[in-house]
């Protein structure tokens, strides 16, 4: 009789990156039954091995790994192939635990996989593969920055990051609130930490004076914070973001 597959499980990381002396204990963050399915899995493909082993470590703190932590497998998802001529990577060998009924984790470096994050492909290749996908519940930062927002959460985009050069970004802006304005639509978007406050600057410089802006800064940290204003309000009553802590900015046109 043949062994029944595994299952993928999208396993949830916190939002701190596992840096942050002032976060607090993990069971805070993630529910139990996640520190429990992960304490179990033997098996994982990261976005990070070095994350996902500090990430193990808080969890053995909480409920203990079914084995040392060294001996457990952690594989990388491949980096997408760079230029025009790479082809799309195999993934197929990464599943092949669960093809011999071992349950796999799959983690991000923060938040939920495949969400803002690598891993769906992955997600893609288990279900053409017949591998059952697992959902767990977790912290989303973007799902926690529109909720803090106040903004329209029942139609809103993901836009992910805007481009670096200055005057690209500003036609981007102008586009994505014109969009806004016509769909009632709230859109967000990220940055890396040490180009918060050029995004910031560059909304508040492009975006009309009526428009809502939101900044949602080290979410579900003791030190996080979300502030929603029109760009008027900002103008009048600036901060400075820290440069080493994620931000979600959300934007809706007035």
């Amino acid at each position: 009789m043949s062994t029944p597959p595994g299952a993928l499980y999208l396993i949830p990381n916190t939002l701190d990156f596992g840096t942050d002396a002032a976060a607090g204990p993990i069971d805070d963050v993630l529910p139990a039954s996640v520190l429990r399915t992960a304490a179990r899995l033997t098996h994982w493909v990261a976005e990070n091995a070095k994350t996902t082993r500090a990430f193990l470590k808080r969890v053995d703190r909480v409920v203990p790994l079914v084995q040392p932590l060294q001996t457990l497998a952690i594989v990388e998802l491949p980096r997408p192939a760079k230029g025009a001529h790479g082809g799309a990577v195999d993934l197929a060998p990464l599943l092949d635990p669960a093809r011999q009924g071992l349950d796999i984790g799959l983690i991000s470096e923060a938040g939920l996989p495949g969400v803002a994050d690598p891993g769906a492909t992955l997600v893609q290749a288990a279900h053409a593969a017949g591998i059952k996908v697992i959902a767990l519940a977790g912290p989303s930062s973007l799902v926690l920055a529109l909720a803090a927002s106040g903004l329209n959460g029942q139609s809103f985009a993901f836009v992910g990051y805007l481009p670096v050069d200055a005057s690209v970004r500003a036609a981007r802006i102008r586009e994505l609130e014109a969009l806004s304005r016509r769909a009632g639509q709230t859109q967000l978007m990220i940055e890396t930490p040490y180009r918060n406050e050029t995004l910031l600057g560059a909304l508040l410089a492009n975006l009309q004076p009526a428009t809502r802006v939101s900044v949602s800064c080290g979410l579900t940290l003791p030190s996080g914070f979300t502030r929603t204003d029109d760009v008027r309000g900002w103008k009048a009553r600036p901060i400075r973001l820290p440069a080493d802590v994620p931000v979600v900015f959300s934007m809706l046109a007035g």
